[in-house]
């Protein structure tokens, strides 16, 4: 198979959080478990990826034992990879890994849609990958600006819309489990 799943910053840091909402989550922990079934089932690896803030005052600083798996999310992964910057290439040996293994597409997830898991899709589509991007397993939440509050629904369609057909395909989980002939959960 020359596809891996990317599960982006699926880590404990993100609870502790001031904006993190435990009822937005739910829709999403659901999504996010049947797509890594689903890449179970199609024997496809999973690439979790952290981030990292050391030296800061945040939960993403290591030194407050946050970096590792959000609860419930401990499956093990073929390859882990800590980065610092708000997309998993520029820091990490990802690219390497990938190419080493011939994966030319990538299925992205993980939190938060607007942030890491876009800039990682638009990086990996600027580097050649094929790029899914399943935006119903991706999380994100509420955020204001100049007064105006964007709704974590507003957040989503923006992405999409400023993805589609430049950086990704979006798709969700149904759709890859049609495609790969598997079920989703």
């Amino acid at each position: 198979m020359n596809t891996a799943l990317l599960m982006i910053d699926v880590q404990a840091s993100f609870p502790a959080r001031d904006y993190w909402d435990e009822a937005l989550t739910a829709p999403w922990r659901e999504r996010q478990h049947a797509l890594l079934a689903l890449a179970r089932q199609a024997g496809m690896p999973l690439v979790r990826i952290y981030h990292e803030e050391p030296g800061s005052t945040t939960p993403f600083d290591p030194e407050h034992g946050l970096i590792r798996p959000l609860e419930g999310f401990d499956e093990p992964s073929a390859a882990t990879f800590h980065k610092r910057a708000h997309n998993a290439f520029t820091d990490t040996e990802l690219e390497h890994w990938l190419r080493d293994r011939g994966i030319e597409r990538l299925i992205i997830s993980g939190i938060r849609t607007e942030q890491c898991c876009e800039t990682t899709t638009r990086v990996a589509a600027d580097l050649g990958f094929e790029v899914d991007f399943v935006s119903e397993a991706t999380l994100t939440f509420p955020m204001t600006r100049l007064g105006r509050t964007w709704s974590a629904e507003d957040i989503r369609a923006r992405t999409e819309l400023v993805l589609e057909g430049r950086f990704a395909r979006i798709v969700d989980v149904a759709g890859l489990a049609k495609e790969w002939g598997t079920h989703a959960a």
